[in-house]
């Protein structure tokens, strides 16, 4: 017997929106080698262990509409083996490159230390945890909802496009094109190393974590950063309702082009190019460019080291 409400990540979770996957009796598979296709087709209440999905049969969906299933210890090496999956739980896993597009239209989902190398992992999932884990896969995580990332690496070229309400602890990142046209974010204590993060997303907060990399979120609002380091040229450019909150910025030319800012950094910004509005207060600047804009700028700039010097 085993009860999933016991694991403590889905017990405290807020983010599941439906009754915690209750496994009160079940069925145990273990120790087999599956290659067919749909090997393992509507399996329900069944913990699945130490097995392998792969061989010359090179079947797909493997365990494809699946109900209230662990599966523990397993490797696989064949496309689509979870898709429309409900309630169940992937650790201790390894998907390789061959498991092509993993885990599909999938709700109510809790995966820990897994290693997934697979491209397209996660696509219109709703409801789903993820710890401890290294995953590698090109546009992770489309069009999802309700998904929390803990204590994990990602590697990825678009990160969550268009995915609502997700919550991030202590991610490193590296990719590009990350969390765009996304909605109700959150992401703290990570280090993401990603060019064009953010563009055009909304309600998005960022805390004590470093962003590096080209053209941070433009288009974006309601964006907030506090307590972060921000490194790369021309960051911050038409967002609206953009606020910094005890932010450092380095190597950050052309900041803040055409957007709505409130922003109190520390140090020095390489330059800033037409603030639309707002007040930006920094203790130095190299240069503050007020021309050739194609709109009335009015943003006020507060520089303290020269204030003080006065």
């Amino acid at each position: 017997m085993i009860d999933i409400a016991q694991n403590s990540a889905l017990q405290n979770s807020n983010l599941f929106k439906v009754q915690q996957p209750q496994l009160k009796t079940i069925n145990v598979i273990e120790n087999k080698t599956y290659d067919e296709e749909r090997a393992l087709y509507n399996v329900k209440d069944t913990y699945i262990k130490n097995c392998t999905f792969a061989g010359p049969r090179d079947g797909e969906s493997s365990l494809k509409e699946s109900r209230n299933i662990v599966v523990d210890s397993c490797n696989f090496s064949l496309r689509y083996p979870l898709w429309h999956n409900q309630k169940y739980v992937l650790k201790n896993s390894n998907l390789d490159e061959k498991t092509r597009a993993p885990i599909w239209y999938a709700n109510d989902g809790y995966i820990d230390s897994c290693k997934i190398e697979s491209v397209k992992c996660l696509r219109e999932c709703h409801n789903t945890i993820i710890n401890n884990s290294t995953i590698i896969s090109p546009e992770f995580g489309w069009k999802c909802s309700d998904i929390e990332i803990n204590n994990s690496t990602i590697d990825s070229v678009y990160m969550l496009f268009g995915t609502n309400n997700v919550k991030i602890n202590n991610i490193r990142f590296s990719g590009k094109y990350s969390f765009q046209y996304m909605e109700n974010l959150s992401i703290n204590n990570s280090y993401l190393d990603t060019k064009d993060a953010f563009w055009h997303s909304k309600n998005v907060i960022v805390k004590n974590s470093t962003l590096k990399g080209e053209y941070l979120a433009w288009f974006s609002e309601g964006l907030t950063l506090i307590n972060c380091k921000i490194i790369g040229t021309q960051p911050l450019c038409y967002c609206k309702n953009l606020k910094l909150i005890n932010c450092t910025m380095e190597g950050t030319d052309l900041s803040f082009e055409y957007s709505e800012v409130e922003a109190s950094i520390n140090g020095h910004i390489d330059s800033i190019k037409n603030p639309k509005s707002g007040k930006i207060t920094v203790d130095s600047v190299g240069e503050i460019i007020l021309e050739g804009s194609i709109m009335e700028n009015n943003a006020q700039i507060i520089i303290r080291k020269e204030k003080n010097i006065n």
